[in-house]
């Protein structure tokens, strides 16, 4: 049986479990619906040309966890941001773990889908918002027909969260192969701030398919800054969709950090609805071996006096493959807008790829809006300078490796992620960075 005969079958299992007056029960006919009849994504579709699923989908998943796996502190303390003090919302196997969580309902709702979906103080909240921009393809349906657990942020309006929010998927060795399909709404009322860090980290050798989708809402001068911390085993694969809705003066950023895992796909949308919003879109990949990453951008502009900026830093090494798919859409009434996208990437060897297409589509006539595509390889004249002051060759490449991700590092607002960031890069590239940023 196929993966996604698989899924429909076991979508019929799971709904019968569920109570039937569930706010979303006709959306998740509809999802499933739109699933069976367009399956996964393949190469024929234009937004997955140089990206297969092949090899991702072959495996036989468990959907649904057999049993609840415990995981000790001491075994995971590492992934998180133990520098600071930070609400926590933590499942494992799919499943939430209230021993390792920190979650409120101080002034505020910092809590579980499944409380939300379920609970009738949170239906406006659920009737208004949920599944409102996410994107009605194949793979977000399909995450969609099994929405049922992730995150449920609420941040009421002039209230600033005064510590950052980790969003930790983790999955065990519980299972020979597992699917995981979390879903997060996250509602940021005007005048709010809210800093977010989502990581999905296996703990395991095993296969695992992770389809996330994550919905966010800005409303009027909003502030949302969020990070995504992509570091996975080489088994692990990830389909990242996240929308975001921007009111006016809106503020949002969202850096990705691709730095392992098997197969990477991140869908990331903006939707600016009002005047003066901004929005940052910021990634680093660096990869090795036959890892594959690809980034999927949209910005749409939609409102007049709006920025957007988006700049991306690619690294590939072994037989890695990247790509860049950025697409900035104006529309007729969005005068005055701003819009900058940029996509530069190394190949470290010569069996890397990087597929690029940066894309601009303008219906307004006032407008200032540029894009670019840098692919190259190592500036040998910056090399030879560097070794002929004495640096060893591996740590020559490390410092242009850093000096030319740093625009994207420099912009992150959480100092201790920063330096935790900095060290991974560190890490990634195999040397010893002897200064902090």
């Amino acid at each position: 049986m196929s993966l996604k005969d698989k899924l429909v079958s076991a979508y019929f299992a799971f709904e019968d479990n569920l109570e039937g007056n569930s706010p979303i029960h006709k959306m998740r006919s509809k999802a499933i619906k739109r699933f069976e009849d367009n399956g996964f994504p393949t190469k024929k579709e234009e937004a997955w040309k140089y990206t297969s699923l092949n090899s991702v989908i072959k495996h036989d998943y468990s959907i649904f966890p057999t049993r609840e796996h415990n995981v000790e502190l001491k075994d995971v303390r590492k992934f998180f941001l133990h520098d600071i003090d930070t609400f926590k919302i933590v499942f494992v196997d799919g499943i939430y773990s209230s021993f390792l969580s920190e979650t409120t309902h101080d002034n505020m709702d910092i809590c579980l889908l499944s409380a939300a979906l379920s609970k009738p103080k949170y239906s406006a909240v659920i009737e208004a918002y949920f599944n409102k921009i996410a994107q009605k393809d194949s793979i977000t349906s399909l995450n969609t027909a099994f929405a049922k657990e992730g995150a449920y942020i609420y941040i009421p309006r002039n209230k600033e969260v005064e510590k950052p929010i980790e969003i930790i998927n983790f999955a065990t060795r519980n299972e020979l192969a597992l699917m995981m399909q979390p879903r997060n709404l996250i509602v940021v009322g005007e005048n709010a701030h809210v800093q977010i860090i989502e990581r999905h980290q296996s703990l395991t050798e095993n296969p695992v398919f992770t389809n996330s989708v994550t919905e966010i809402f800005a409303e009027k001068r909003a502030f949302v800054d969020y990070y995504k911390v992509q570091n996975d085993k080489p088994n692990a694969s990830l389909l990242d969709s996240t929308f975001i809705n921007q009111d006016t003066e809106s503020n949002c950023a969202v850096h990705t950090f691709s730095l392992g895992g098997k197969l990477t796909r991140n869908n990331l949308h903006f939707y600016q609805r009002g005047n003066h919003c901004e929005s940052t879109l910021k990634g680093i990949s660096i990869l090795n071996n036959k890892q594959h990453v690809d980034h999927h951008t949209l910005v749409k502009h939609q409102a007049p006096h709006c920025e957007s900026h988006q700049d991306y830093k690619g690294l590939y090494g072994g037989a890695s493959t990247g790509v860049f798919n950025g697409k900035v859409f104006v529309e007729k009434q969005a005068q005055k807008i701003n819009a900058y996208q940029q996509n530069d990437n190394i190949l470290i060897d010569d069996k890397a790829t990087i597929n690029a297409k940066p894309q601009l589509e303008i219906f307004a006539d006032d407008v200032k809006c540029s894009h670019g595509c840098t692919i190259g390889q190592f500036d040998e004249d910056a090399l030879f300078y560097l070794r002929s002051r004495g640096i060893a060759k591996k740590e020559a490449q490390a410092l242009l490796m850093y000096a030319f991700a740093n625009t994207v590092l420099e912009s992150v607002k959480i100092p201790e992620l920063k330096r935790r960031i900095n060290k991974l890069l560190a890490t990634k590239i195999g040397v010893s960075i002897g200064f902090n940023v």
